[in-house]
């Protein structure tokens, strides 16, 4: 057997198997694709059609799905924004359970603030939570927005857009502008898809009033 023909084939089923570690969903389907891709290949061209037929199904399959995340990733009725109050105890247990990825991503937010002054946001996916959006009234007109974060699973796309895209929700509460930082959204190309502008160490997104 041709060598490289035998590398191709450990290739793919080192991807597929490393693809299963994988909590980012986009990752893994990727990963996968790729994976059965050249598995299905390397079967075909030595003839064991019974894998062949598995691998194959198996790369429809996440083409299947990688097309269904891309078209769900900015569709309104695939994410909801839900307001919680800052001390809601679901609120509490979403920050608790992912304290350690949090801290990671935004050493700056303090779960524990003084009360007062935090509007919290959970982005939902059907049942599950996919992100948090901290903002606090830091006063004349100005929301900081102290914490933006996604769960593993979604990390590869940017549900907080929801909660950013309907700027009604900000202005509705007397805020004309958004502030933030690289300490607390670490995502300099998010935040300027979202709107922000950098500005003396700060990201900035100016609001127009509400109608």
């Amino acid at each position: 057997m041709n060598p490289w023909l035998e590398v191709v084939g450990w290739i793919g089923s080192i991807l597929v198997v490393y693809s299963l570690t994988q909590a980012r969903l986009l990752r893994f389907r990727w990963l996968n694709l790729t994976g059965s891709v050249l598995a299905t290949a390397y079967n075909a061209i030595i003839g064991i059609w019974p894998f062949v037929a598995m691998n194959g199904a198996i790369a429809l399959i996440n083409v299947y799905w990688l097309q269904r995340l891309y078209r769900e990733a900015h569709d309104d009725s695939t994410y909801e924004v839900v307001e919680v109050t800052p001390d809601d105890a679901y609120l509490r247990h979403v920050l608790r359970t992912h304290a350690d990825d949090i801290a990671h991503w935004s050493p700056v937010f303090d779960p524990h603030p003084e009360p007062g002054g935090r509007a919290t946001f959970l982005v939902q996916r059907g049942a599950e939570t996919v992100g948090v959006v901290v903002v606090r009234d830091a006063g004349e007109g100005e929301a900081v927005v102290e914490l933006d974060w996604v769960s593993k699973r979604f990390r590869d796309f940017t549900p907080g857009e929801f909660v950013h895209r309907d700027s009604g929700i900000f202005a509705g509460r007397g805020f004309t502008r958004v502030v933030t930082s690289l300490e607390a959204v670490k995502d300099a190309t998010y935040l300027e898809r979202m709107g922000f502008v950098p500005d003396e160490g700060r990201w900035v997104r100016e609001l127009a009033p509400a109608a």
